[in-house]
């Protein structure tokens, strides 16, 4: 479990695919000064596991699924990511609850200024992800717990204010880009939960 509140902008040292799989080698001084063997560590928005330690960085691997649902499978050595270890039971809830589950990844339509904010509009790879995106909802974008500013059938909008475009790896990021998105997690419960209890009330109309 995640906030959506970056810790630490990591870089990647080396990138790594072969048969047996792929992984990434981060740089990140900061986070490895807590992190061991095994922890989860949200790497731009998508929970990872540790699976080596190297100096002052460490190793995630990534499974295949992760790579078709993710900007993952794009990274290269030089890059940076937005990089976030899983919360702690006193870690005060800046941000909302993140699991590290991305659903799609969105492209980046438009950015344009807005005074000192960046206003973003994105389209989903998977249209049916914009159910679960209500107008000031909460949404996760590489990580960033973000508040959404405008949602249509085939598009959303984010404002990104001066202080989180300095501490977060988006604005750096132009038009055609890739974020991963996850979507908050409660829309899907409540969808579940009334689909079942309609099911169930249809089910015994027939009978």
């Amino acid at each position: 479990m995640f906030t959506g509140l970056v810790e630490a902008i990591g870089i990647i040292r080396r990138v790594v695919k072969s048969p047996e799989g792929f992984s990434v080698d981060i740089e990140e001084p900061k986070i490895i000064q807590d992190c061991h063997l095994g922890d989860s560590i949200a790497v731009n928005g998508t929970c990872l596991t540790v699976t080596s330690l190297s100096g002052t960085g460490f190793v995630v691997g990534i499974a295949p699924e992760t790579l078709r649902l993710t900007n993952l499978g794009s990274l290269k050595e030089g890059d940076s990511v937005n990089l976030e270890r899983a919360v702690l039971s006193t870690t005060r809830m800046g941000g909302h609850f993140v699991q590290g589950h991305v659903d799609t990844v969105a492209e980046i339509v438009d950015k344009q200024p807005d005074q000192e904010a960046i206003v973003f509009t994105f389209r989903p790879r998977d249209p049916s992800v914009l159910k679960y995106i209500v107008y000031k909802g909460y949404i996760a974008l590489d990580g960033v717990s973000l508040t959404v500013t405008y949602v249509d059938e085939a598009t959303f909008s984010i404002m990104m204010i001066s202080y989180t475009q300095s501490s977060v790896i988006m604005p750096t990021k132009n038009i055609g880009s890739l974020v991963n998105v996850e979507v908050d997690q409660l829309g899907k419960y409540t969808e579940k939960l009334v689909e079942a209890h309609i099911k169930e009330w249809f089910q015994k109309a027939k009978e």
